[in-house]
């Protein structure tokens, strides 16, 4: 059947939404041929310009500001301007700078206010001033949910002491941490980031977000008082990380035979995703654990590597494959969706990967294979924005 006909039948059969495209067309063409397209099969980028939507963004008296067939762009391009329509809009009391500490009561989860025809709605959140905090207008309720996250860790940090002191007594090989973390940065960088990602961990297991003034208090108490042991956990953590990433660097240092070549250049690659300066808070407390295991990996794939350096670099080039589709797939995203946990997850998914082919014995926590990692990118694919 041409595939016009199948176009046809398809829009006869639904002839309304019925929730996301690609699920629709999936499922009919799977009753009328029997066969299952895969999510990831769909090539969007050869569909022909004139197929596709085009975008317009009209202001109050319907004159287009811009158009685009890519929404996603369209979206980038707008960002500062939608950003200035909601200061302006809103009450200038709203936004606030230069806050330390938590003085304004309770923090609406939502504004909203006429403009004209339409209900301009505008998501509150902390946002991060070094010095200080400021309140400030996002667009989404997503954007407002990640800055919250992290931002609320700057004003505990300003009003909390620093367990420095405690570390530094209960740390019983402070000089490694210095020693070891060097190229990449100060051991001062290091242990704020060990305290911020202590922080972090206990805005997490205190539960939702906060909102007033009442939580924040609440807050505040539990971690002065639990935030000196949970960051000397994540230093003892971050040391083990170093020692075994100096070991390994060790090892890839000096002459290097040609047979090996690619081999050290993709773990050196590897090492640079895992370690860099602001890795603990970057990563998270969660990700430490597994860490030191993708690094253990790293070091059964070396004595290996020399065994059988053709098996290696068969593992290498499955890997190099993935990577080159994730990267691609990353691409298309908006900064937003990189910032989701289900997109940030494909990458630790490529790490277990390399668990499972180059150290299977260490074990992974959940089933890993190339096919599972291109369909987890699928289903984010479908995701709105």
């Amino acid at each position: 059947m041409p595939t016009p006909n199948y176009a046809k039948a398809f829009l006869e059969r639904i002839p309304a939404p019925q929730g996301k495209l690609l699920d629709c067309l999936t499922r009919e063409l799977r009753r009328m041929t029997g066969v299952t397209i895969d999510a990831d099969a769909w090539q969007w980028d050869q569909l022909a310009d004139h197929l596709k939507m085009t975008f317009h963004i009209v202001d109050e008296n319907n004159q287009t500001i811009a158009a685009s067939r890519d929404l996603t762009s369209l979206k980038i391009q707008l960002k500062q301007q939608v950003q200035q329509t909601l200061a302006a809009v809103f009450n200038k009391s709203i936004e606030q700078s230069g806050l330390h500490i938590w003085n304004f009561g309770t923090l609406p989860q939502l504004y909203e206010q006429k403009r004209g025809s339409d209900l301009v709605k505008a998501y509150p959140a902390l946002v991060d001033e070094k010095n200080s905090v400021a309140i400030r207008m996002f667009e989404t309720q997503l954007e407002q949910q990640q800055a919250m996250n992290k931002e609320l860790r700057r004003l505990l940090l300003l009003n909390i002491p620093s367990p420095i002191k405690y570390l530094h007594e209960k740390l019983p090989n402070k000089s490694k941490l210095g020693l070891y973390f060097k190229p990449f940065g100060k051991v001062l960088e290091l242990i704020d980031d060990c305290i911020s990602c202590g922080v972090d961990k206990l805005i997490a297991q205190f539960g939702a977000l906060i909102w007033t003034a009442e939580d924040y208090q609440r807050l505040e108490i539990y971690v002065r008082a639990e935030l000196n042991e949970v960051v000397v956990e994540i230093a003892k953590q971050v040391e083990m990380i170093l020692t075994r990433a100096f070991a390994i660097n060790k090892r890839l240092k000096g002459r290097v035979d040609i047979h090996l070549a690619l081999a050290f250049s993709d773990i050196k690659t590897q090492l640079s995703g895992l370690i860099f300066t602001g890795i603990v808070t970057s990563h998270g407390w969660q990700k430490l654990p597994d860490i030191i295991r993708y690094l253990n990996a790293i070091e059964r794939r070396l004595e290996k590597l020399v065994a059988d350096p053709n098996c290696d670099r068969a593992h290498m080039l499955r890997i190099e494959h993935i990577k080159q589709q994730w990267q691609g797939w990353l691409a298309k995203l908006s900064s937003v969706q990189r910032k989701l946990p289900e997109v940030q997850a494909i990458y630790w998914m490529m790490e277990e990967l390399r668990v499972n082919i180059f150290a299977q014995q260490l074990g992974t926590p959940y089933p890993i294979s190339d096919k599972r990692i291109l369909q987890a990118m699928a289903q984010i694919s479908l995701l709105p924005e």
